[in-house]
């Protein structure tokens, strides 16, 4: 349990001092957390429409947050390149997001060119439905995509590595909350990159 627990505390560690210097960035990942802990009480009322949520409040302001303000280039603050960054991310780094997202996107023109899904599914007969068809397929997304990634951890770099990547992932909004719950405060002040000086302590 140990060993698990400072695995889950490095991947935490890593993914902040790497991937979040800007307040934008931090901002935009505490308007996601708060919107997926909605969609974590959502699941047990309506799982479509937590998944819609999800994919539409939550993982779009995440994932604008890295793709257009996070700094890309190198990393002073840990004396890093972005292309030694991306090589060694646990998770998803930008080419894995690409390829998810674009599966993302993907799903909802499937959806309304074969409302069932080329004869999977019971085909939808109104646009509730066509929604409702889409949240469940976002969420199967979801859910794929964790298993995905930990089942190529799990391959690559062992058990630990990969449950304590599943349990980072699935406790992220409420540790990004406790985390970023000032960064909009001081988007106010004009500040917009943490200087990290808690890094070089």
């Amino acid at each position: 349990m140990h060993s698990f627990l400072e695995t889950l505390a490095t991947q935490r560690w890593d993914d902040h001092r790497y991937y979040h210097h800007s307040r934008i960035n931090q901002s935009l990942h505490l308007v996601s957390a708060i919107s997926f802990v909605v969609a974590y009480g959502l699941l047990f009322v309506d799982p479509a429409w937590a998944a819609l949520l999800a994919w539409t409040v939550s993982m779009t302001t995440r994932q604008a947050g890295h793709f257009f303000f996070e700094p890309r280039g190198y990393d002073h603050v840990n004396q890093a390149s972005d292309e030694h960054k991306e090589a060694i991310k646990v998770g998803y780094n930008i080419r894995r997001k690409i390829v998810l997202l674009a599966v993302w996107a993907l799903l909802p023109v499937v959806l309304w060119l074969s409302p069932s899904v080329f004869g999977l599914i019971e085909p939808a007969t109104d646009f509730n439905g066509y929604l409702h068809d889409l949240g469940l397929s976002w969420l199967a997304l979801g859910v794929a995509g964790l298993l995905f990634r930990v089942g190529q951890l799990w391959a690559t770099q062992g058990p630990l590595q990969a449950l304590a990547w599943m349990t980072k992932i699935l406790t992220d909004p409420f540790h990004d909350i406790w985390l970023y719950h000032k960064a909009p405060l001081h988007l106010l002040r004009g500040e917009l990159i943490d200087p990290m000086q808690h890094v070089h302590r």
